[in-house]
């Protein structure tokens, strides 16, 4: 039943936003909706949990999902959020098996596509463009870990955020006429940078005022990015 939803609403605005997707041909698209198993979950479900096989790869439909980390303490550590479009369980896609590193659960009642790894790997093998897609997300958590690393080497929120930003805008940024295109949101950010929700938005709706940023709807637009860090410093210098 999804996959037929998936047909006859905007079937080609949900593959153009999906990392996954992209430039997949219409028959590679036909076999994979064709051969994925449909499954719908309740909030607060964990789907996949860490140290387990990676072996199966999901792709989120509708709903809401996040990242999750158990350090060896017990504490949970919440990483990235995941929106409609976005793939997790991409480690079944590699050559020799191997365990999911962080878990997943629901946020919000959720509809993912489902394959099981041999059959997401022969999917790959027909069709390169899906293994050159998981490549690309790979490198997008990278840039996420980067943007995280140098938040916490910075001693205010203001330089902390700002580095969020700027990492994010050189890794996963898309041009844009007004500047640099980023499609983030508040959560997101505040976890990457370590800061609260209310301290992200105070910082975005004072930058916005100043014509380095317009915000939107799960988008930021960096019209002037060198403008994050002079702001930043001036307002430490001022302290």
């Amino acid at each position: 039943m999804l996959q037929e939803d998936l047909y006859r609403s905007d079937r080609s605005s949900f593959v153009r936003n999906s990392r996954l997707l992209r430039r997949l041909s219409p028959a590679a698209l036909e076999e994979m909706f064709r051969l994925a198993v449909h499954r719908s979950y309740p909030s607060n479900v964990v789907i996949v949990e860490q140290n387990t096989p990676a072996d199966r790869l999901f792709l989120l439909v509708k709903g809401c999902a996040r990242y999750f980390f158990i350090t060896p303490d017990g504490k949970k550590a919440y990483l990235l959020w995941l929106t409609p479009g976005d793939a997790f369980g991409a480690a079944s896609l590699l050559p020799e098996p191997s365990e999911f590193l962080v878990s997943t659960e629901t946020s919000s009642e959720s509809q993912v596509l489902m394959w099981k790894r041999p059959a997401i790997r022969a999917l790959a093998s027909r069709y390169p463009t899906l293994l050159e897609n998981g490549l690309s997300i790979a490198s997008d958590y990278l840039v996420w870990y980067l943007a995280t690393h140098l938040s916490l080497i910075s001693d205010t929120a203001r330089d902390r955020l700002a580095h969020v930003l700027l990492s994010l805008a050189r890794g996963i940024g898309r041009k844009h006429p007004k500047g640099i295109s980023l499609e983030v949101t508040n959560e997101q950010l505040a976890n990457t940078a370590h800061l609260t929700h209310f301290t992200v938005s105070r910082l975005l709706s004072k930058w916005q005022r100043r014509g380095a940023l317009s915000k939107g709807r799960g988008r930021i637009i960096l019209s002037h990015p060198e403008l994050l860090l002079k702001y930043s410093k001036s307002s430490r210098t001022r302290s």
